[in-house]
């Protein structure tokens, strides 16, 4: 089953999927848009490119596990996803997901506007693989 993973953000959302199998997650893009209707139809749109058959949308939960106005946001916004979109949203905790992401870009000695433009998709990349471990 294709699953694509979503990081949601205010004005940059990043964008994985996975193959058929689950075997590999793999950065997708990141949508510059800040309008929640557009983000929506251009993620449909790669949606029914992939044919894929979930979503998983990063759950930012507080250190404690509580959930705050961001999670609520995120919520909603994956509500809304599956309403347009008809296809299941299910929730992955993405606690330290950017922070991990950083530290792969440092790794890798990415910097400066590259980083900006691909940090999310990598977050993304991170969320799709620890739901993948709980398949």
């Amino acid at each position: 089953m294709v699953i694509i993973s979503v990081d949601y953000g205010d004005a940059r959302t990043g964008i994985a999927a996975c193959d058929k199998l689950q075997m590999l997650a793999s950065p997708v893009c990141v949508i510059a848009e800040k309008d929640r209707e557009r983000l929506i139809e251009k993620i449909s749109e790669i949606a029914a490119e992939r044919k894929a058959e979930r979503f998983c949308v990063g759950l930012p939960k507080n250190m404690d596990g509580s959930l705050g106005f961001r999670a609520e946001a995120c919520r909603e916004f994956g509500e809304q996803l599956q309403k347009v979109t008809n296809i299941p949203v299910v929730f992955c905790d993405e606690r330290l997901t950017t922070v991990s992401a950083h530290g792969i870009l440092n790794e890798n000695d990415v910097r400066g506007k590259k980083r900006k433009n691909i940090v999310d998709a990598v977050s993304a990349v991170l969320i799709l693989e620890d739901y993948l471990k709980t398949l």
